[in-house]
């Protein structure tokens, strides 16, 4: 555990500001819209916002799992609104955005965990937005592969699914989530030809050799897109940070991932899961790809 909670330099994000911010601040609160942005305490979120790009967050903003890493509010959710699947397709649409990441908070007490809703957002959002790419970011549905097929018979452009950290942490740092079946997630959605994507923290206890190892697991199952962020602790409540991981260490942790095959790798203090997606899309050339399936 480090002595002082006190951020090194590398780790200053840009302050929420301009007009584009502004905009995007009206559009989310105008269509009464939930982000990770916000709820998960994102330190990307001035630039983001300043961009134009917010990821959507869906199915309220209460989660029923209590990850230690994790600033989303946990508990007993209230709502299940069915209006959000129209009104995330016309938020996409005012922002006139390229590229949408839309997650969600775990709702595993609803039967399909909340899959029905998820197919209804993205159906709803390509049909506003048809030259719009779409990438989602689920729970693991507790292992049910009906409720994921739920979610990619929407066709979404992207499957992203984030393993967190190392295997030996799992149980401690993600409570209910397993290793085994988060790659199920994306080896499931592999077998069905879509791009997928994962991401990891360090910083949070992880050993050198356990990186290589989910490194070369990840590689393993042939996903497509790998994040590498450093850990920031929301709150004294939440998982001490363990070191503050320097940018050539993650440099490095970036050309070993390429070394074992993963296409396309961000790795760096300030990247988390859907930071700057949108410049993936051209890379992987999603409305091509989606114009052959």
């Amino acid at each position: 555990m480090i002595e002082s909670a006190r951020k090194p330099d590398w780790l200053r994000a840009r302050l929420p500001s301009g007009p584009d911010y502004m905009e995007t601040r009206r559009n989310v609160d105008e269509h009464k819209l939930h982000t990770v942005c916000e709820s998960a305490q994102c330190p990307n979120l001035g630039e983001c916002w300043s961009r134009g790009t917010a990821t959507v967050m869906i199915l309220g903003n209460i989660c029923t799992r209590s990850c230690t890493f994790c600033a989303v509010q946990t508990g007993r959710p209230t709502e299940l609104d069915l209006g959000e699947p129209a009104r995330v397709a016309e938020s996409i649409a005012q922002m006139k955005l390229r590229h949408v990441v839309i997650t969600s908070v775990a709702r595993d007490d609803l039967k399909d965990g909340g899959a029905s809703v998820w197919a209804a957002t993205v159906r709803a959002a390509r049909h506003r937005n048809p030259q719009t790419t779409f990438e989602v970011l689920p729970a693991d549905f507790r292992g049910e592969q009906v409720h994921l097929d739920t979610l990619l018979d929407a066709r979404p452009d992207i499957l992203n699914h984030n393993l967190e950290t190392v295997e030996r942490l799992q149980r401690p740092i993600r409570k209910t989530a397993r290793y085994d079946r988060s790659f199920w997630v994306l080896k499931h959605a592999k077998s069905r030809d879509f791009i997928t994507k994962t991401g990891i923290m360090l910083g949070i206890g992880e050993r050198e050799e356990e990186i290589d190892q989910i490194l070369r697991d990840i590689a393993a199952a042939k996903v497509d897109i790998l994040t590498i962020g450093q850990y920031l602790q929301p709150s004294k409540d939440h998982t001490p940070i363990d070191r503050w991981v320097h940018p050539d260490e993650f440099a490095r942790w970036k050309q070993r991932a390429l070394e074992v095959g993963i296409r396309h790798v961000e790795s760096g203090p300030m990247v988390r899961s859907s930071y700057r997606a949108d410049e993936q899309v051209v890379k992987f050339d999603l409305l091509a790809r989606r114009a052959r399936t």
